[in-house]
């Protein structure tokens, strides 16, 4: 089955599943929902008003960020942009620590990621 894709609702499903997870046992899972949530987000904001960049659509930060930045070069002043070109953004997320063990994902890795995500989730659509 094919599914379509609707990131609006995507980011917003998963930050309020990381939001749910976060206080509990289950940070590590929080913190990687967190950052599938700011992906989701600024893949909204390209459907929207940024680049058509089909490579960049299916990869994960930190190469989407790379990928967008080159792409996104003297559009500064465009919402997206200024999230990609932060280096905090989403810094030190990963799609592989899916697998890691939760002990090696900081908590303050998690409360920095809750607060962007917030950020980018907050920001579709503008």
């Amino acid at each position: 089955m094919a599914f379509t894709h609707d990131m609006t609702s995507a980011a917003r499903r998963h930050l309020q599943a990381a939001d749910a997870l976060r206080p509990g046992a289950h940070r590590g899972v929080a913190g990687y929902l967190y950052g599938i949530a700011a992906e989701c987000a600024i893949k909204a904001m390209m459907q929207d008003s940024g680049p058509r960049l089909n490579d960049a659509f299916y990869k994960h930060f930190p190469e989407l960020r790379t990928i967008l930045r080159t792409a996104l070069q003297g559009r500064r002043g465009h919402t997206l942009a200024r999230f990609v070109a932060d280096d905090s953004f989403m810094n030190n997320w990963d799609i592989h620590m899916r697998y890691a063990d939760a002990r090696q994902i900081r908590d303050e890795w998690i409360d920095k990621w809750a607060e962007q995500a917030r950020r980018a989730v907050s920001a579709m659509g503008t």
